[in-house]
């Protein structure tokens, strides 16, 4: 990310600025018009509309909320804001101890200081020639490392069965992703250390605290050892030929690791909001449709930035955000930000620059836990007949962006029995999808982009083929009019994304589920994520949707059949 900024000097400023400035309504850094950056709320209606999820946005992805990341004040400010609202709706409580909220025991790991790595008994220096990530300790009084290949070139890499009781180090290249080096160990399952030579400043990703629930029934998926990271500027210390001359299996000298992790409380509580609309029909009521969002984003960063230029950067040089943080842009694509930035300026005279550090994250997930209050008070409105025969349960997830905590956690302790879960449908990044968006990519590689009736499903039949059928059922017959993408639902797709939001916890349980979303874009976990630039006609439209479906799953004569193989609950996903 600090590297990308370096493109353009007009994004990196001192970091002691740390919030936005306001600025009127004018022309969007990356074309079209833009909504002001402020929005006065006003009261809500009982029916889903844009102007009531404006005005909700507006106030769970401002900057007081500070990026609402699980552990800290500005997530207990927004859990705080979703709970007043189920209140003022009349929902049930369905919580802990008879409130709204589900806190989960998050804690943080990062590397102790007093761990130690050294070289034929020479130590390393920590932070700045090796770093570590994982989360168990480590000790190795002395073995000698071999080297494993290149992390990306398989021809070249060390056979996995030959790896036993060794320390294997493989080599990354430079301007490669951090994600190549996560669980480098499945390339070497029997070795006793697995290490990394990278990119000096990469280091830093390993020293960062990562979060994780602390209760023994809560068994994390796809744990494995812990993996060093080695400054590429100390290879010389490990083996005494080049590293460019390295084969596989080449050894090298003696090493000593003694790897320790610190624990710690998070300071504020993480906590789902749940909340329960009975249903109406008694035989019924026993059953629940589960409509969820995530209520966490990934907070504040230390490098706050001019939010315009660097919005324009994006759009052209990383049009998935976050997923193309590795691109710095070619030369063609740095001439077309000058010259997109150029003409900015000029159509705005009186631009000043607008300095953010806050990930306000609007479109993920702000987007899909707004839709998820909108239906929340349109369920709540029906009377009699009107109101659905089974209950419904809303559960805003804590901690998604951190790899599923509160999603995970609330399906292994559900406050409800797990069983009467008929089916769960997600919302997660539903504000956007249009034309000039890149929604993502299809199995093969091709770019995807939205349009005005352009809504993604995943998972939709993975578990329930009536569930898909009666979605599209819902869509054709009450003339919502979206023209569904399943691309990304792909069997084997790169991004994986069936495995990455909150619907997965529900799906390992065998409850049916569908995903709902508008796609990826270029302020995907970005400063730039901002209420601003929603969609809000669209996402009216999307959580329409979503509230008939649950309408139609809540009064149907039978629970909805699973007829698709049910995973394990404790398997790692694969999509």
């Amino acid at each position: 990310m600090k590297r990308l900024l370096a493109f353009a000097s007009t994004l990196a400023v001192p970091a002691l600025l740390a919030a936005q400035s306001a600025h009127p309504a004018s022309h969007a850094p990356s074309g079209g018009m833009t909504l002001p950056y402020k929005h006065a709320p006003r009261p809500t209606t009982a029916n889903i509309t844009a102007a009531d999820l404006m005005t909700r946005l507006y106030i769970f992805a401002d900057d007081s909320m500070m990026g609402r990341e699980a552990g800290t004040i500005g997530n207990v400010k927004g859990t705080d804001y979703i709970a007043a609202e189920v209140k003022r709706l009349g929902l049930l409580p369905a919580g802990d101890n008879g409130t709204y909220f589900q806190t989960i025991p998050l804690k943080t790991r990062q590397i102790d200081p007093a761990s130690a790595l050294s070289v034929n008994g020479t130590p390393l220096a920590f932070g700045s020639e090796w770093s570590a990530s994982g989360n168990t300790a480590l000790s190795i009084a002395g073995a000698p490392v071999v080297f494993g290949g290149m992390i990306g070139d398989s021809v070249s890499m060390i056979s996995p069965d030959s790896t036993a009781g060794k320390i294997v180090i493989f080599g990354v290249a430079t301007g490669a992703s951090p994600r190549l080096v996560r669980n480098i160990g499945r390339f070497a399952p029997g070795a006793a250390a697995v290490a990394a030579l990278v990119p000096d400043q990469m280091l830093g990703f390993a020293r960062r605290a990562s979060s994780f629930v602390d209760d023994p029934s809560f068994a994390p998926r796809g744990a494995s050892l812990p993996t060093v990271l080695i400054a590429q500027s100390a290879a010389p210390k490990l083996f005494t030929a080049p590293l460019a001359s390295l084969k596989a299996g080449a050894t090298g000298n003696t090493v000593a690791v003694d790897l320790k992790f610190k624990i710690d409380p998070v300071p504020f509580p993480a906590r789902n909001v749940v909340a329960v609309l009975r249903g109406s029909d008694p035989k019924l009521a026993g059953e629940y449709v589960a409509i969820g969002a995530h209520n966490d984003h990934i907070g504040m960063n230390n490098h706050p930035v001019d939010t315009d230029s660097l919005r324009i950067f994006n759009h052209i040089v990383r049009p998935g955000g976050a997923e193309n943080a590795g691109e710095r842009g070619t030369p063609e694509q740095l001439a077309r930000f000058d010259t997109a930035w150029q003409s900015y300026k000029a159509a705005n005279p009186a631009h000043a620059m607008r300095v953010d550090s806050i990930s306000n994250g609007a479109d993920d997930d702000g987007s899909g836990s707004v839709s998820v209050l909108e239906i929340a008070e349109k369920l709540a409105s029906l009377k009699g007949a009107a109101r659905p025969k089974r209950s419904v349960i809303f559960v805003w997830h804590v901690g998604e962006e951190k790899g599923l905590l509160g999603s995970a956690y609330f399906t292994d302790h559900p406050t409800v029995p797990r069983d009467s879960i008929v089916a769960q449908l997600n919302m997660d990044m539903v504000g956007r999808g249009a034309a000039t968006d890149v929604v993502g990519i299809t199995k093969d590689g091709q770019v995807m982009r939205g349009g005005p009736n352009y809504l993604q499903l995943v998972g939709s039949r993975r578990l329930s083929t009536e569930l898909g059928d009666l979605i599209e059922q819902v869509n054709t017959k009450d003339k919502h009019g979206f023209a569904f993408d399943y691309s990304m639902d792909a069997n084997g797709h790169p991004m994986n994304i069936y495995c990455r939001s909150d619907h997965y916890e529900y799906a390992r349980y065998g409850i049916p589920i569908t995903f709902f979303t508008t796609g990826g874009h270029s302020d995907y976990h970005q400063v730039t994520d901002e209420p601003q630039y929603i969609d809000y006609d669209h996402m009216a439209r999307v959580a329409n949707l979503v509230e008939d479906v649950a309408l139609h799953v809540a009064n149907l004569d039978h629970r909805i059949v699973v007829d698709q193989p049910k995973p394990d609950p404790r398997g790692t996903c694969r999509q």
